[in-house]
């Protein structure tokens, strides 16, 4: 279960990283307030996570979790270059977030 909630807190960074394009520096009312609301979901199911998960591999799969989603939301929302070499890179972080998984005990 902890892999679940460390996936869904992963998932709730990625909307508040890219919440905060949409806030204007927090001075729109809704996109400020869905922002700051997944924040605060996305560190509370990170706690649940860590009840049972190493913390560096928790931390570093739920910031590469949000690395990777908020990577290709900037690319198909907001135009963020896309090349060869931004896509190895973004699989090399890919790699390592499964390559964590894989290799975690819990």
């Amino acid at each position: 279960m902890a892999w679940i909630w460390l996936l869904i807190a992963g998932l709730l960074e990625v909307v508040w990283a890219v919440g905060l394009k949409y806030t204007q520096g927090f001075t729109r009312p809704l996109p400020s307030a869905i922002t700051v609301a997944a924040m605060i979901a996305s560190f509370a199911f990170l706690g649940q996570a860590l009840r049972s998960l190493p913390l560096g591999t928790a931390y570093a799969v739920w910031t590469g979790i949000g690395t990777l989603g908020t990577a290709v939301l900037g690319i198909l929302l907001f135009h963020d270059p896309l090349d060869l070499r931004r896509l190895i890179c973004i699989a090399l972080i890919l790699a390592g977030v499964v390559g964590l998984r894989l290799t975690s005990a819990a």
